[in-house]
């Protein structure tokens, strides 16, 4: 700059001394304007390219896609597999930031940039922690999920899809035998779930291999579907009666070597290591670096930085909250006691069941479909997208079905070829009351889970990965929302008996006592009795249903809590949004920004909500 200035003087002095042609001066050539939608619609190519290479890694993710693709195959579940999984994210979100700027990118794209390294991001924070994970437990786990997956979502529909059918019973025992390894060399470094995790394991295992071909009795549940599914090829003239009976025999030849053996390992090792677990269930606190797995998993599950004693805070002030309004519908129906009374009011009184028979189970199925109907014709009120799948209702296969446990949510396809699934344990009716009936037909229908997952696998426009992977999001926003639609539904008009308002408020303060719960297990060294203890003393939930939470706590770590943490967020970002907008503020607007991103992490969530808004002032 003082070289330049210097100059000044002397261009002056020779400009007065000689008259020159003033020499043109070139344009200074401007930079192209970015167009930041076709940079994003390269990029959103490029992570459906990279999507597809993603699948590639889970067959079972294809079949849940629709896809029939590696239709004979299992994932890979040992540890190097979970290794070749992260050296490709790594590799490809070092890729993505060679090849693309974000700053070039619309506000969509970044959005897909950043979760795509949030993805990795996560990936790489559970790597320290291989160890301190239960492998095999009685919850939901991957030996009782397997059977499941290959009865409910492999569709045979020719001889191809048979024949790979039959394969992939040789997939399951595979992995069976990988995840006994990982489980034994977890055990190995001190990491055993509690004993009712291995008596789990062990009841499921038993389950699934008694019965024909195994021994004598009943077919079981891996045979009864190979013989449904070769009867309605042989009826469709898809096959011929013999072709069936040879499909048959190589299913049965797969079932005695391969599945039953890998099966009978898993119960052999459990028993043997049973008397190595505690019968006094303890937290992961209680493990090798366990407050440390524990804050992992709390970020993993909430996708927030709050802390165990934080979450426990909000919990117990939440617990409080419901507590008040309980007692205003206590006092609304004329109960004349305390709240704990009505509680077990609610929990005794046969006119808040149905049958204990089979009977019993079909009229909740009925009643939950009923419910369900009410509220999709709401549905366009509060929503400008609605889902295109079908949604059925069923009973969980005998083989899983635990008493009391939680029912849950299975997607359909993004085609709509197979709808999604509402399931529902049934073994138990006492442990099923119908007040809660309602709100939960609403949280794992619409407008909550498949309402959700639906819109997401049908959206169009952003990529693959955020609509369809396996990596997107966190616990936090699909449970978030789905809790968030309980109440939601109460804006619908749902609800009209006062004790269904107050089954709302049940699974309400449910999810606010694993709040506190959670945190009480694993990181304040609750017992088990004591975390009972604090649910029966806080909701009218049977205590067959509470024991079965809890126990559902103690191997799942943290995620108890991703509930109410995503439920608060999203209610914040309605309020934000309602508070700037006035009544410019659109609801139905407001869900389909919510739902039109696909699964995201809550700091994304805020980030498209914030964008939505700005967007909205600005029209």
């Amino acid at each position: 700059m003082k070289a330049a200035i210097a100059l000044l003087p002397l261009l002056a002095l020779s400009a007065g001394c000689t008259t020159y042609a003033e020499a043109p001066t070139a344009p200074v050539a401007q930079p192209a304007p970015i167009d930041r939608e076709a940079v994003t619609a390269r990029m959103n190519e490029w992570f459906d390219a990279k999507f597809e290479e993603e699948l590639a890694f889970s067959p079972i993710t294809q079949t849940y896609l629709g896809r029939r693709t590696d239709y004979d195959k299992i994932d890979d579940m040992s540890v190097a597999a979970e290794d070749r999984y992260l050296d490709w994210l790594r590799a490809s979100t070092a890729e993505l930031d060679a090849t693309f700027d974000r700053a070039n990118l619309t506000d969509e794209g970044q959005i897909s940039w950043d979760i795509w390294h949030y993805n990795l991001e996560r990936a790489e924070a559970g790597v320290p922690f291989r160890n301190q994970d239960y492998i095999l437990h009685h919850f939901n786990g991957t030996q009782s999920f397997l059977p499941s997956f290959l009865i409910g979502q492999h569709t045979v529909e020719n001889e191809a899809e048979m024949e790979a059918f039959v394969a992939r019973l040789g997939g399951i025992a595979t992995a069976l035998d990988q995840l006994l390894v990982r489980a034994q060399a977890n055990a190995a470094a001190g990491t055993r779930p509690p004993r009712f995790g291995y008596e789990g394991v062990i009841e499921q295992s038993r389950n699934l291999t008694a019965g024909v071909p195994f021994s004598e009795g009943d077919a079981s549940p891996l045979w009864e579907a190979t013989l449904a599914n070769t009867a309605k090829l042989v009826e469709a003239g898809e096959i011929t009666p013999a072709r069936a009976d040879e499909i048959q025999a190589d299913a049965r030849a797969k079932l005695v070597n391969e599945v039953g053996p890998a099966y009978a390992r898993i119960i052999n090792w459990f028993e043997a290591d049973l008397a190595n677990t505690s019968a006094d269930a303890m937290g992961v606190s209680a493990l090798a670096d366990g407050e440390a797995f524990y804050d992992y998993r709390l970020a993993q599950m909430t996708g927030t930085e709050l802390t165990a004693d934080e979450i426990h805070r909000i919990g117990l002030s939440e617990v409080a909250r419901i507590r008040g309004e309980m007692v205003a519908i206590k006092d609304q129906v004329g109960f004349d006691g305390d709240l704990g009374q009505f509680f077990t009011f609610m929990r005794d009184d046969d006119r808040f069941y149905f049958s204990e028979d089979d009977k019993g189970a079909q009229d909740y199925i009925d009643a939950a479909e009923e419910h369900l109907a009410f509220i999709n014709k709401r549905l366009p009120d509060f929503f400008g997208r609605l889902p295109q799948a079908d949604l059925v209702v069923k009973r969980v296969e005998p083989f899983r079905e635990q008493p009391g446990a939680a029912q849950h949510y299975r997607s359909g396809t993004p085609d709509g070829s197979r709808p999604g699934v509402y399931y529902a344990h049934l073994s138990d009716m006492r442990a099923m009351p119908i007040p809660t009936l309602e709100v939960i037909a609403y949280h794992e229908g619409n407008p909550g889970h498949h309402m959700q997952i639906s819109i997401a696998q049908e959206t169009q426009g952003i990529p693959k990965f955020r609509t369809q992977g396996r990596g997107a999001g966190t616990t936090a926003f699909t449970e978030g929302w789905a809790l968030y639609s309980e109440t939601l539904a109460k804006e619908m008009g749902a609800y009209k008996d006062p004790f269904s308002d107050f089954g709302r408020l049940t699974t309400e303060m449910w999810r606010a006592i694993r709040l506190v719960v959670d945190t009480g297990i694993h990181s304040k060294g609750w017992s088990q009795e004591r975390a009972v203890q604090y649910f029966l003393e806080n909701s009218p939930i049977p205590e067959t249903a509470v024991r079965s939470e809890v126990m559902r706590y103690f191997v799942m770590p943290g995620q108890a809590t991703a509930y109410k943490i995503g439920m608060i967020r999203i209610q914040e970002l309605r309020a934000k949004a309602e508070a700037e907008l006035g009544d410019d503020f659109d609801i139905r607007g407001f869900h389909d920004t919510v739902l039109g991103g696909g699964s995201v992490p809550l700091t994304i969530l805020e980030t498209r909500i914030e964008n939505w808004i700005a967007e909205q002032k600005s029209n």
